[in-house]
């Protein structure tokens, strides 16, 4: 039989725990607006303001038109006209614009020769290429069809008393003008990077996602569970320093989180036939440290939680937005700039960033210097906070 007073007692038991640790009473209301701002405004959007350099290098209406049709469309945000076109690709290569758009010398020309202009394209942001593309493939087909309307016209203009008379012959004329204007200006596209498949943009950041949330995760079952269950502290009447046991946890888990990137790189490149241009030692490297920060992560978060309710409650309210921000399934530059100002307050942004310019761009670990130094930062940030918080008697 249902005793409802004492079923009663049983809710107010689970509301009395909650005001005994109001921690875990802030991330259930918290996590909840967090995920639906997350789910509504960082799982992607229109691709917008991408940063784009433009190469000038001749000068008329024409170049003026593409210049004005460029900079009124919201896709691109240019952020320089320069007539060096070596510096404009040195632009792309660094990672400072998406694209470059170089027109030719002869773009004014009235030679009637066929205009090549090219878009000079870091093929690595798999998005951003699909959205950059058709974008300026549109543009200039426009701008041809209204060159060859506005020769057409002028010539019909020359030739005034036979407008009327030959009104088929003009017509056609017209038709051709315009299906051959298609070929006016012709646009190459230089991937710098290769065709690019989405997967390949995916996988260095699920990668980076896995060790992140298994780092995190593990430290709360290491620490803070066996403090609940008194594990830790019957390590702690053995003559061990905290020095040891935080050391010992830490190789520990870096051991097991090593085992499992070989396991998911190799997975990868079966699976998905995903190659690792920058080689597997490097991406193994970026992998340890990011392992090593966020290890560093779950000893800040676990130092004084009493249990592993508790530690989850607290983790997760910095993992899934990091998940999402972080850029692991969307570029950031989809997001609002809120969102991307936020994801460069987490180390799964500088993460993703060194993963996939190591296996997408195929660069060194120098070339990735600075997302090194900001993990290890972060990981000297985290250890110190961790270490000076650590409570053995909690």
């Amino acid at each position: 039989m249902l005793e409802l007073k004492k079923l009663s007692w049983m809710v107010k038991k689970e509301w009395l725990s909650l005001r005994r640790h109001p921690g875990r009473l802030v991330s259930i209301i918290a996590f909840p607006i967090i995920m639906i701002l997350l789910f509504g405004y960082g799982m992607g959007g229109d691709l917008s303001n991408l940063p784009v350099v433009v190469v000038s290098q001749d000068h008329g209406d024409l170049t003026d038109l593409t210049l004005d049709t460029i900079k009124s469309e919201d896709i691109y945000h240019v952020v320089n006209i320069t007539s060096d076109t070596n510096a404009a690709k040195e632009m792309v290569d660094s990672g400072q614009v998406k694209a470059a758009i170089i027109l030719p010398t002869n773009y004014d020309s009235s030679d009637g020769q066929q205009k090549t202009a090219t878009l000079y394209l870091d093929s690595s942001d798999q998005m951003g290429s699909q959205t950059l593309v058709p974008a300026t493939q549109s543009i200039f087909s426009q701008l041809s069809i209204k060159q060859a309307t506005a020769q057409q016209t002028s010539t019909m203009g020359s030739n005034g008393t036979n407008v009327v008379t030959e009104d088929a012959d003009t017509s056609g004329s017209l038709s051709a003008s315009l299906d051959s204007a298609k070929s006016t200006i012709n646009l190459q596209i230089n991937r710098i990077y290769g065709n690019v498949k989405y997967m390949d943009f995916l996988v260095p950041a699920i990668l980076g996602m896995t060790i992140m949330m298994s780092c995190m995760m593990g430290m709360g079952a290491s620490i803070a569970g066996e403090r609940e269950t008194g594990e830790l502290a019957r390590l702690f009447m053995t003559p061990t320093s905290v020095a040891t046991v935080i050391g010992g946890k830490i190789l520990g888990k870096l051991s097991v989180e090593m085992f499992r990137s070989v396991v998911l790189l190799i997975s990868a490149i079966i699976l998905f036939s995903i190659t690792i241009k920058g080689g597997i030692i490097p991406t193994l490297i970026l992998l340890f440290l990011g392992a090593l920060c966020f290890v560093g992560f779950g000893i800040m978060l676990s130092a004084r939680t009493s249990t592993q309710e508790d530690y989850t409650q607290l983790v997760m309210p910095f993992a899934m937005p990091m998940m999402f921000v972080s850029g692991v399934f969307y570029p950031i530059e989809t997001m609002p700039w809120i969102l991307q100002k936020l994801a460069y307050v987490f180390p799964l942004t500088y993460l993703n960033d060194a993963m996939r310019a190591v296996m997408i761009k195929g660069q060194t670990l120098g070339d990735v210097w600075l997302d090194i130094a900001v993990l290890l930062g972060f990981t000297l940030l985290f250890f110190l906070i961790g270490v000076k918080r650590f409570n053995r008697d909690v």
